[in-house]
């Protein structure tokens, strides 16, 4: 049985979860299943969870990051020939040739200096010097970004760069599973199952 919002707070309260040497055996990445009518309320969840989990009798510092906002970013910091931003460029071109539009976004969410921006913006947060425990990064935002990037792809991509031992990820996932096959939105079959663990209330 897939967990409530509920019992995934109850969870990350819990101090062994906390501890990032346990479950990196496997994989340190953690898939929280929702429906895709319930993204508002989870977007809104994840901001009042960061709050609760900073709070002196959970002492947590959780990074949020909202992949298609930082897709975003990535785009608007990334120099187009004369142009300073891709993203604008992008924008200003979408109504003249959107299919060339839509090739390069798809393009730019798999390079790998996406990864490397998704990584350094990971680090930057874990070298912050507070008494807080850094233990969790939250991604969401997958049902933003598709069909740019796929979660399996930035999974399977942003694996090198992920050191188990340093922090765990938690996935927010806009569908659910059925054995090992996920389905985004409940709709879109994903070719590939994800190397992950499926949180579950047990």
């Amino acid at each position: 049985m897939n967990m409530t919002i509920e019992e995934l707070y109850h969870k990350l309260e819990d101090k062994s979860f906390q501890d990032t040497s346990v479950g990196t055996m496997f994989y340190n990445v953690y898939i929280f299943q929702y429906p895709a009518e319930d993204e508002n309320e989870i977007c809104y969840q994840i901001d009042e969870f960061k709050s609760r989990l900073r709070r002196p009798s959970n002492n947590l510092d959780i990074l949020t990051l909202n992949i298609f906002d930082e897709f975003c970013a990535y785009l608007d910091a990334k120099k187009f020939g004369r142009h300073p931003s891709l993203l604008n460029y992008l924008v200003e071109k979408e109504y003249k040739d959107a299919n060339s539009v839509n090739n390069t976004l798809i393009r730019n969410a798999s390079d790998e200096k996406f990864f490397e921006w998704v990584d350094k913006r990971i680090r930057e947060h874990l070298k912050q010097e507070n008494e807080l425990t850094k233990s969790f990064v939250f991604l969401y935002g997958f049902g933003q970004i598709y069909p740019y990037l796929r979660t399996n792809t930035f999974l399977s991509n942003f694996e090198k760069y992920n050191h188990g031992e340093d922090f765990k990820i938690i996935v927010f996932y806009p569908g659910h599973s059925q054995g090992n096959s996920f389905s985004l939105f409940d709709v879109l079959d994903d070719a590939n199952t994800y190397r992950s663990i499926t949180l579950i209330n047990r």
